[in-house]
């Protein structure tokens, strides 16, 4: 190791060497590496209670920092709301749920004026969703005039009450679970709802051994609440996710990534088996999604690679097979997988 330069050996006015720093000085991390060491921050944090479901915790985590919207889909049980409860503990952020019933009715969810007795005045009442994060649990159990009373919040983050309208404090998510469709008492959402969602995201049976240890620590704690979520960390505050955000957003995307985006989005329209394919919005979306998975990685530019990897999120809700396909038991995944090796990438 060298000798520290002795302060007495360097006049006042003295340059440093060419392309040299200035022993006291660092050469400051980027913003995209910033971000990227929060959104690993919390990754980490989340792992502490949520185990075999990485690349899902990736995509929530890229939705998130694109200012995005989820449907989380997935059978009973699988850890769905666990998630959500830990992303919202490494924040800080407000938190607020609803559980869909068949009775929900939209003023449960937006809120409602009542008349105040005492005061003899009208004052209003904030539904749940006047918070940064807000888990919609089991949303397609609700009928479609519920679901649709979050249209207005997902799309332009405020919400109108009596023809008074009323934003949101950023940032706001809303992570909306449901049940597979062909389960009983389930309504299938709106073409409309559902375009509101960044990423429509699956979530599987865990791997024999990180279910073994998913049964072992649950088993281990008071009536099997022994994966707390409230046992995650707070790793950063809301201004540091509005931060990311805005970085993700001012991320680099060049015009050949942006190109290969729209005709991965156009040659779903014209795919067989396809019936109904993407729309303008679902290349948005693929470019949205593509900066945040680059963020993920400290990068500060966007590769055709980020792009292939955002589109089953992005796209799988966005289409509609055929009924043949759809009768031969294929699904909208296969036929994705399909287009996209259909579709040439630009070279790095």
């Amino acid at each position: 190791m060298s000798d520290p330069l002795n302060p007495e050996d360097i006049n006042v006015g003295d340059s440093p060497p060419s392309g040299e720093l200035q022993p006291s000085e660092e050469t400051p991390a980027s913003p995209f590496a910033e971000s990227g060491q929060v959104l690993q921050k919390m990754r980490e944090q989340i792992r502490r209670v949520l185990y075999g479901q990485d690349e899902l915790l990736d995509e929530i985590l890229a939705a998130l920092v694109a200012g995005g919207h989820v449907l989380i889909e997935g059978k009973p049980g699988l850890g769905k709301t666990h998630l959500v409860l830990a992303l919202a503990k490494t924040f800080g952020g407000q938190f607020g749920r609803i559980q869909f019933t068949p009775d929900l009715m939209p003023t449960d969810v937006t809120g409602h004026t009542l008349f105040d007795m005492s005061s003899q005045t009208f004052r209003m009442r904030k539904g749940p969703v006047f918070t940064n994060l807000l888990l919609a649990d089991e949303i397609n159990r609700a009928p479609a005039k519920t679901q649709a009373a979050l249209l207005e919040v997902m799309q332009e983050a405020q919400v109108t009450i009596d023809g008074e309208s009323h934003e949101l404090a950023p940032p706001f998510m809303t992570l909306a679970t449901q049940n597979p469709i062909e389960q009983d008492g389930t309504y299938p959402l709106p073409e409309a709802q559902l375009d509101r969602f960044l990423m429509k995201v699956l979530m599987d049976y865990p791997g024999k051994t990180d279910e073994v240890a998913v049964v072992r620590e649950a088993a281990g704690g008071v009536g099997g609440r022994g994966l707390d979520p409230r046992a995650v960390e707070t790793v950063c505050s809301p201004e540091e996710i509005i931060k990311a955000q805005e970085t993700c957003s001012s991320l680099e995307c060049v015009n050949s990534v942006v190109e290969y985006a729209v005709d991965v989005v156009r040659a779903t329209r014209d795919a067989s088996g396809v019936s109904v394919g993407a729309g303008t919005r679902g290349a948005i979306g693929l470019v949205r999604a593509g900066k945040a998975y680059a963020l993920l990685d400290g990068r500060g530019f966007v590769t055709p690679a980020d792009i292939k990897r955002a589109t089953l999120p992005v796209l799988r809700h966005r289409i509609t097979l055929s009924a043949e396909l759809a009768i031969a038991g294929q699904t909208p995944d296969s036929a994705i997988r399909s287009i996209i090796d259909s579709v040439e990438a630009p070279r790095q």
